[in-house]
C-alpha cells in the first residue's frame, strides 16, 4: 500500500493550520476553508508530482504536495486580503 495520499492529506491539513496562524492581521478565511485549501493543494500536488516523477520518488512527491498546499493557502489568503483593501 502506498502511503503518499495519506501523508499528503495530513501535510495539507497541517499546512492549512500553519497558513491560518502565519497570516498576520485580519484573516477573512474561515478555518474549514483554510483546511480544505490545504488538503486540496496537497492532494493535487501529490497527484501531479506522482504523474510527472513516478511513484518511486515518494519523498520528493510529498515535498511537492506540501509546497503546492502552502501556495494554495497563502495565495488564496493574499487574494482575500487584497479584496478587503480600500480602493483609491
Amino acid at each position: 500500500m502506498h502511503w503518499l495520499p495519506l501523508w499528503s492529506a495530513l501535510g495539507g491539513l497541517l499546512i492549512g493550520v500553519w497558513g491560518r496562524l502565519a497570516v498576520p492581521g485580519h484573516r477573512p478565511l474561515l478555518w474549514p476553508l483554510t483546511l480544505l485549501l490545504g488538503l486540496a493543494g496537497a492532494l493535487g500536488g501529490g497527484v501531479l508530482a506522482s504523474t510527472v516523477l513516478g511513484r518511486e520518488h515518494e519523498t520528493v512527491n510529498l515535498v511537492v504536495a506540501i509546497v503546492v498546499a502552502a501556495l494554495f493557502v497563502f495565495g488564496f489568503s493574499a487574494y482575500e486580503r487584497s479584496r478587503d483593501l480600500p480602493r483609491a
